[in-house]
């Protein structure tokens, strides 16, 4: 498995929270069994009382989010490096069953977590896989959703740096709403331009008379 992965960890964690809106889909052992994806084996050492670590957890990340986004550097990696201290990983070199035309191993980098508890695995795994991105491609590559009130985190991966949405959808939501805005506006000048004609028509014709 790539370490850029695990990034995707973090990601989906703090995305099970919209605040803006209320909403918080981390209620139970099934939620946080579900962002673990395939790795089952960690999933299964969930318990209820991970539901309260991992919105602490939740919490952290997405402050390192929205210093980023902010365009705080350092309070990022500060953040982001307070969470590696606290959740360690030991990466190994890993092979699984995978193999090659030639039948050698597909070695790969994997991270492997001695936690005492489901949130300490999956924190690891999710700070380590962040700081991998962080470091790789910069800290401006991590960003928070513009189209309000979403707020969701991604991770900019296009080419030139332009990726202001967490999706297509939210991209297309604030187009509509820039359109519509611009409209509006458009209106507002047309009819303050008519308005304008008509007072000096108005006093034209109250000269004349």
């Amino acid at each position: 498995m790539e370490l850029a992965y695990y990034s995707d960890y973090a990601v989906r964690l703090v995305n099970t929270e919209e605040p803006a809106r209320n909403k918080d889909a981390l209620t139970s052992v099934e939620t946080i069994r579900e962002l673990f994806g395939p790795n089952g084996q960690a999933a299964r050492r969930a318990t209820d009382a991970d539901v309260t670590r991992f919105r602490s957890v939740r919490g952290r990340l997405r402050s390192v989010f929205e210093a980023a986004d902010g365009g705080d550097e350092t309070l990022a990696v500060d953040l982001l490096n307070s969470l590696l201290l606290e959740f360690p990983v030991s990466p190994q070199i890993s092979g699984h069953d995978f193999r090659d035309e030639d039948g050698k191993p597909d070695w790969h980098m994997h991270l492997a977590d001695h936690p005492s508890n489901a949130t300490a695995g999956y924190a690891a795994i999710a700070a380590m896989g962040l700081a991998f991105h962080l470091t790789s491609y910069g800290v401006d590559r991590l960003g928070l959703c513009e189209a309000a009130p979403c707020r969701n985190a991604y991770l900019d991966t296009s080419t030139n740096r332009s990726r202001r949405y967490c999706s297509d959808r939210c991209a297309t939501r604030a187009n509509v709403a820039a359109y519509r805005a611009r409209k509006r506006l458009e209106t507002e000048r047309a009819a303050e331009t008519g308005r304008s004609a008509e007072t000096a028509q108005a006093s034209t014709d109250h000269t004349e008379r």
